[in-house]
């Protein structure tokens, strides 16, 4: 394993857990501790003593040392395959043209926390793994790092990488740059002395969640995908000025369509994650920010064998608390676990996850 940061160590707990020897090296000193103090990795001297006897190498590299670390892994004495988990993939590919140990890799997932101290053995369950051989690309090197991430719980797919980077340009990193633009241009903005962040909704909150996001990260992701991200920008540019055109002739029939069509788009999205989104129940409700209301909430479902499907505790101030989102499957268990909370004391407000929001 080289790099031992989140998903370096995640991965490194995953491959333990299956009962891999795991010997890792990072350049930050401080990172490789993190790790084999988790117990994810045997620390190694050198990138070169880590990989010497491997049979199988993962980079988790960030983007901008990716290609580098990538070429002197392949440059090391051994014969082990060589593949990485970096979110872009043409680059390294292309930097390691030529090897037929190289398999470029991509799971798709992840964590808004940071470090080897909050890795997770079961961060790839079900999690979608791009694998992007080429044409040289030894076939029982590729089956090897196929069958490593079916092991881990994910899903591989191969895809050729430049598709990957359109893919993700699309999915992952548009989603971003938007985010960061509605932050920024409502931080920006008064109206007649108001200002829109202190009276932000649901909505607001809902569309900038990855806003801000780690810039060590995200500044490299985008330059190295930004051909992929222009293009889907420029998409987006253009069905943000047919939307801007049907308000200006107040086309009430194309905004209709145009919001049924995105609707029945996320029932498609939400389908890969629940087996029934239609039956699918949002509960928001307001917490106060203090110690142990988030286990309390839980555990009281818990106890009511009322299953949480997802949750999102969103902190607002120490004054105000916050809004936890539960997620749970079917209208009457929804009903059931409101009427828990608010018998607690708890504000819920209670709607259908494919309903979006009613805010106004």
């Amino acid at each position: 394993m080289i790099g031992t940061g989140l998903m370096g160590a995640s991965v490194a707990l995953a491959a333990r857990r299956r009962g891999d020897d795991v010997v890792g090296w990072d350049p930050e000193p401080d990172a490789l501790a993190a790790a084999v103090a988790r117990d994810a990795v045997e620390p190694a001297a050198s990138l070169e003593a880590a990989v010497e006897s491997a049979e199988l190498v993962i980079v988790a590299a960030p983007i901008a040392q990716l290609t580098a670390t990538v070429a002197a892994v392949l440059a090391a004495p051994g014969e082990a395959t060589v593949t990485d988990v970096g979110s872009t993939k043409s680059s390294v590919v292309h930097a390691a043209a030529g090897s037929s140990r190289f398999v470029g890799g991509h799971p798709i997932c992840g964590s808004e926390t940071r470090g080897a101290e909050n890795a997770s053995a079961g961060l790839f369950e079900g999690a979608t793994w791009f694998l992007t051989p080429v044409a040289h690309t030894d076939p029982d090197r590729h089956r090897l790092v196929h069958g490593f991430a079916s092991d881990l719980g994910a899903t591989p797919v191969a895809i050729d990488a430049e598709a990957h980077d359109r893919l993700v340009a699309l999915t992952s990193h548009v989603p971003h740059v938007l985010a960061n633009v509605i932050a920024n241009q409502t931080g920006a903005t008064r109206v007649e002395g108001h200002e829109p962040l202190a009276h932000a909704g649901g909505s607001l909150r809902d569309m900038t969640r990855i806003a801000g996001a780690n810039p060590r990260i995200w500044v490299d992701i985008f330059l190295d995908n930004a051909a992929g991200i222009r293009a889907e920008l420029a998409e987006h540019r253009r069905r943000i000025e047919q939307v801007e055109h049907a308000l200006g002739q107040g086309d009430a029939g194309y905004l209709a369509r145009w919001i049924g069509e995105a609707s029945t788009n996320r029932r498609r999205m939400l389908e890969r994650e629940y087996p029934d989104p239609g039956d699918l129940q949002r509960l928001r409700v307001h917490v106060p920010d203090r110690p142990g209301v988030l286990a309390g909430i839980t555990q009281a479902l818990g106890a009511e064998r009322i299953n949480i499907e997802d949750f999102e505790l969103h902190h607002v101030s120490p004054e105000r608390g916050g809004t936890l989102t539960v997620l749970v499957a079917g209208a009457g268990e929804a009903q059931r676990a409101a009427t828990l909370l608010e018998s607690q004391g708890y504000s819920v407000v209670v709607s259908s996850v494919l309903e979006g929001s009613d805010e106004s």
